[in-house]
């Protein structure tokens, strides 16, 4: 069993709304739900295997009040208090506090040292593990590709850049108006041609192992798990290499906050979770996943809802 929960974008802030000004995020709030996530999961026997944090961890509200290495502090220590590894994936809210040079130095690097489990690329945070025989967790990158975190004059960054103003010709490059391909967005972020072939290969083991595996990053990747703007930016080559591979199972994601889910024509199930962040505080959102040899259970708290997902 594993435990799972996305978006808590704590901040020490009063509550406030989303950028459509309608829908209410409770910033202050959200650090007591990860509490009560973490002492729910605490008190699982047998004990979680290890949690999966789906990214967003603190909010970027934190950059504009200096208190970003507090924020994170702070999540960091609520989930130290678990006896089990943590496996973060980095999302938007990440970047808008930090650089990616100065995650890798956080809590939040939980990529494991030695270079055979992640891509042949400096500061790509993907990376692969067995938890236990013939199944494998993959953490992805979702943000490979992005103009977020990185430095300007970086060959990454430029790449990226150019990636996205050929899609979306708006002056706020944050804007879906008018795009056919309302994901190309600067919030969002994709994959790199290296961290695909890298997945490409990792799948092509599992595949000659007989394992089954879980993926996770901060973006959905089927447009019936999401709206048709929180995808990854080439979401369909991120599908393309799963499909061509009879291992995987699941794709965990976060970043919308409603969440979403469906089995696509391959059998893989896409569950995109909740957010913390717009969970009011008499409910929560978290949940713990079952794994047994022909399905997988889900069991959620507050807003996120029970589901069983066969192999």
């Amino acid at each position: 069993a594993f435990g799972v929960i996305a978006d808590i974008q704590y901040a020490d802030a009063e509550d406030g709304y989303d950028f459509g000004g309608c829908r209410r995020r409770y910033y202050r709030q959200s650090l007591n739900l990860l509490r009560d996530a973490v002492d729910a999961w605490a008190a699982e026997r047998p004990p979680l295997a290890f949690v999966l944090q789906l990214g967003d961890s603190i909010d970027g509200l934190n950059a504009r009040s200096g208190e970003a290495e507090r924020a994170l502090e702070q999540v960091l220590a609520e989930l130290g208090r678990l006896p089990v590894p943590v496996h973060h994936t980095w999302g938007n809210h990440e970047f808008y506090n930090f650089s990616r040079a100065r995650l890798v130095h956080t809590g939040l690097n939980s990529r494991p040292t030695g270079a055979m489990a992640s891509p042949p690329v400096e500061g790509c945070q993907a990376y692969h593990f067995s938890p236990a025989a013939q199944f494998r967790i993959i953490v992805l990158d979702a943000y490979d590709l992005s103009i977020l975190g990185r430095e300007p004059d970086s060959p990454r960054y430029q790449e990226s850049l150019q990636l996205l103003q050929e899609n979306n010709p708006n002056d706020n490059l944050n804007s879906p108006t008018g795009l056919k391909e309302p994901q190309f967005v600067e919030f969002n972020g994709g994959f790199s041609q290296v961290q695909l072939d890298w997945f490409n290969e990792v799948l092509k083991f599992s595949d000659e192992n007989q394992e089954k595996v879980v993926v996770m990053g901060h973006l959905p990747i089927h447009p019936d798990a999401s709206n048709g703007v929180c995808l990854a930016w080439n979401y369909k080559d991120a599908l393309s290499v799963i499909h061509s591979h009879q291992c995987v199972v699941c794709f965990l994601a976060g970043h919308l906050h409603d969440g979403g889910y469906c089995l696509d024509s391959h059998r893989v199930h896409h569950l995109t979770l909740e957010g913390v962040i717009e969970t009011p505080p008499e409910s929560n959102a978290f949940g713990t996943i079952y794994v047994y040899e022909d399905k997988m259970i889900l069991k959620g708290r507050g807003r996120i809802s029970d589901r069983v997902m066969h192999f």
